[in-house]
């Protein structure tokens, strides 16, 4: 997609995402055979429900229709959250992902796995689980020192209304 198309697809459905109180994360036109698909990511503090998804693919879908904005051609709209997967490239990512066992890699190569206990303007305080019985330990990392980051999935975790209860 055109950085021109992307970043007037932007600003045409930036304030409609932010009026049902999300965040615009990615915007992705790409080909399925002879049509385009149209994949637009939101996300929030809270996460997405379907029910808000569709109930903004339904406004985004008026949006399009009233303008040119994807010309002529026929496309497939696809409203979604973000994969549990996905990186961390932003602040907000990584403050959602408090609590969350993350898989980092620092500018040298080195790679790390722990757990998002704090997230401040400079980087992250950690908690790196101790291997064979071995007590957990704390960790400082600075946002300079990350290349790339992503959530781990945990298929084994309480959430936080189990642990609460």
């Amino acid at each position: 997609m055109s950085t021109t198309q992307s970043e007037r697809l932007r600003g045409l459905l930036e304030p409609l995402v932010s009026a049902k109180d999300l965040d615009l994360e990615e915007i992705e036109v790409s080909r399925a055979g002879r049509r385009r698909m149209l994949r637009i990511i939101v996300d929030s503090d809270e996460g997405v429900e379907l029910d808000a998804c569709a109930e903004l693919s339904r406004a985004i879908s008026d949006k399009l229709d009233e303008t040119d904005a994807m010309g002529d051609e026929e496309y497939v709209l696809e409203v979604s959250s973000p994969g549990a997967d996905r990186p961390l490239t932003e602040h907000r990512h990584y403050v959602r992902a408090t609590g969350r066992l993350v898989k980092l890699l620092s500018n040298e190569g080195g790679e790390l796995v722990a757990r998002i206990i704090g997230v401040d303007d400079e980087g992250l305080d950690l908690e790196v689980p101790g291997v064979k019985g071995r007590k957990p330990t704390a960790r400082r990392v600075e946002f300079g020192e990350i290349a790339k980051a992503r959530v781990e999935i945990e298929f084994n975790r309480k959430d936080k209304k189990e642990e609460e209860a």
